[in-house]
């Protein structure tokens, strides 16, 4: 319910982070959700419609403020008031007992031991003041990082608030889940991407990304396991230290365990080293710090290491087979992937007998070959890889694998664009690609189709109703009712959202089409240039790439496109079909004109005359980009009223701002 006053918003808005913030903890934090996704999001929905209403009452620590949007110029350097030292490592158990040794003789007794799992991803320091989250960095050499404090307030595991006012600094281990860490290298194979090795890999360049949205769709967590000067908090052990840390608010490893001796330790290594493969994050070890931390001033550091820990690294679960088959395979975007099969082995616990060798560059940098020898391994526990090929058994007559040349299951010319390791099949009519490109085709932002979801396109492909986009128009009422439970209304219903589509303007098409890197804005901006579909088929590269803002890697795929046979006997189809393939919108491209013409805007506040959304549109017509936050790089803020936080900041980066009735008054100047 929105509030009736200020002091009523005020009053909500504190009580909803606060709500939403605690269902978050248990949820990110202590792994234990309390509610149901639906109510957090209309508690969350609530929190949005009372922030947009009075934006200068947004809080520091709102849920809201870590969904990223901020694109940073670069990484400012941060120096480490205390070096963030790095830990040695041990392969042995017998290397453990001689640290257990040397920590015994400088002590003169036996020596309790706080037993943590090594996270296998980066490590980071976080500085609180009065409990606020101010400034996070990376180790980087340990002693000067950099500053990602923007990106780690992505994370939801990190707190923006402490459950106490107090100011300190905390280190832990930034980490990329295993599901997250699949999810991402699936995606990245898709788009004819580079994959992440592993996902200490993908995290670290998940932090170091200038866009915080893409830092926040990475899925990150942390745990924190280190505290500055723990003795100023009456602290005495390690193990009092991850409780604090707990109780702070912090996300901590609940798989700890104090050792008083190195036989609980080695059933400690031995009980992890059992389970590594169920655990949802990637760990390659343990580590050992002797618990009392009076302890640690008196054994000390070397310049590189402390004395007072050890990290034990577990051996490689690798095991050799024997490659019999490489299988090429078309995925949903046209990616043509490698894959090799091998004779079965156990890794991790379960039987392995594939494993995808992404791309060509792969294959060829690795040189595998058929009846080569392997040494195979999970990366990140989960994902079977090829390390490497094992030359001493390779047979005498092997040759290098052949690339194909044609599509392996419609047999059309596979391209291979420049920017991309992939191999793609861009033939509109490959079945393997029909389905998502229907998906696609009737989405919400390009032809908007009301009805035509995933279920029903499938149940057109499968009665072969449908073998491209252009065939949903020749659909009939009879048709539609072979369809399950499809009676009279429903066909009608669809029958009529197909018709409307035909009438859509010109960048719905170009951006339903589905073409590499031509996203809804890309198509909307081709298409104020070229006013059609028929003249950006017949245009040139250089043409295309001369376009603001787009350049030589969207004008090779476009061309690429639209030079196969395939994709101009489509075009043809729709055209014969009905769909529109001109402009419709605005007639205001960029011109010299044009007061917008090439520069950031920063819509901001409550808009009284104008719809945000049109305003939007009609700004990215005109050849602005319209951007969510403000920055030394905007040129103009459009300012509603309750502006808040990003007016002040650019009045005081001296940028342009322009009220609501004057932006009208420039928009009615270039009609």
């Amino acid at each position: 319910m929105v509030a009736d006053t200020r002091e009523q918003a005020q009053e909500q808005i504190s009580e909803l982070v606060k709500q939403l913030n605690g269902w978050a903890h248990r949820y990110y934090v202590e792994d234990r959700p309390i509610v149901e996704d639906y109510v957090y999001d209309k508690a969350y929905r609530e929190l949005i419609e009372l922030e947009r209403l009075y934006p200068d009452l947004i809080l520091e620590d709102s849920p809201t403020q870590r969904v990223g949007g901020q694109i940073l110029s670069g990484f400012e350097k941060k120096e480490h008031e205390i070096p963030m030292l790095s830990l040695g490592d041990v392969f042995s158990k017998n290397e453990l007992e001689q640290f257990d040794q040397r920590l015994s003789k400088m002590l003169v007794e036996k020596v309790d031991y706080s037993c943590e799992l090594k996270i296998d991803g980066l490590a980071i320091s976080l500085i609180y003041k009065d409990g606020v989250f101010v400034q996070g960095s990376t180790r980087g050499n340990g002693v000067i990082g950099e500053d990602i404090t923007e990106n780690l307030k992505t994370i939801k595991a990190i707190p923006l608030r402490l459950t106490e006012p107090v100011t300190l600094e905390v280190r832990g281990e930034c980490y990329m889940p295993k599901k997250a860490f699949v999810g991402l290298n699936k995606k990245r194979e898709e788009q004819g991407l580079p994959v992440f090795a592993n996902p200490r890999n993908a995290a670290a360049g998940s932090l170091r990304q200038l866009d915080t949205r893409v830092t926040a769709s990475r899925q990150l967590s942390t745990f924190i396991y280190y505290l500055m000067e723990p003795e100023k908090r009456g602290l005495r052990t390690q193990t009092d230290v991850l409780k604090q840390l707990h109780n702070w608010g912090f996300k901590v490893n609940l798989e700890s365990q104090q050792s008083k001796n190195m036989e609980e330790v080695f059933k400690y290594i031995d009980e992890y080293q059992t389970k590594r493969a169920d655990l949802p994050y990637e760990i390659d070890g343990i580590v050992l710090k002797a618990d009392d931390l009076a302890t640690h001033a008196v054994i000390g550091n070397t310049v590189k290491v402390p004395r007072w820990a050890i990290a034990y690294k577990f051996p490689p679960d690798e095991q050799e087979t024997v490659v019999r088959l490489i299988e090429w395979t078309v995925g949903r975007t046209g990616t043509v992937t490698p894959t090799a099969v091998m004779d079965a082995v156990q890794l991790a616990g379960t039987t392995v007998a594939r494993a995808s060798l992404h791309n060509p560059d792969y294959l060829k940098e690795k040189d595998i070959r058929l009846l080569d020898t392997v040494k195979l391994h999970k990366a990140g526990d989960i994902i079977p890889e090829v390390s490497e090929v094992v030359l001493t058994k390779r047979p005498a007559n092997s040759k290098p694998i052949e690339i194909p040349a044609e599509c392996p299951v419609c047999n059309a010319k596979l391209v291979h664009l420049d920017e991309e390791v992939a191999l793609r099949c861009i033939n509109p009519k490959c079945p393997a690609l029909v389905k998502e490109s229907l998906v696609h085709f009737a989405s919400r932002n390009a032809m908007d189709i009301m009805g035509l979801g995933p279920k029903i396109i499938e149940q057109l492909f499968a009665k072969q109703l449908v073998s491209d986009v252009a065939d949903l128009y020749h659909l009939t009422f009879e048709d539609l009712l072979k369809l399950d439970n499809f009676k009279d209304k429903s066909a009608n219903n669809l029958l009529t959202a197909i018709d409307n589509s035909r009438h859509n303007s010109g960048e719905r098409l170009l951006f339903g089409l589905g073409i590499r890197h031509v996203g809804a804005k890309v198509a909307k901006l081709l298409m104020v240039h070229f006013k059609s579909l028929t003249k950006l088929v017949a245009a040139e590269e250089k043409e295309i790439a001369q376009l603001d803002s787009l350049g030589q890697v969207i004008a090779m795929s476009i061309v690429t496109y639209f030079n196969n046979t395939e994709v101009k006997k489509l075009i043809a189809e729709l055209a014969d079909v009905g769909v529109n393939l001109e402009y419709q919108g605005p007639n205001t491209g960029a011109s010299v004109n044009n007061y917008f013409s090439g520069k950031k805007v920063v819509l901001t506040g409550t808009l009284d005359q104008l719809k945000r959304a049109a305003a939007k549109e009609w700004l990215e017509a005109s050849g602005a980009d319209v951007v969510g936050s403000v920055s030394k790089k905007t040129n103009i803020v459009i300012a509603g009223h309750d502006a808040g936080g990003k007016l002040t900041k650019a009045e005081n980066l001296g940028i342009e701002i322009m009220s609501e009735q004057q932006f009208i008054e420039q928009m009615e100047a270039v009609k």
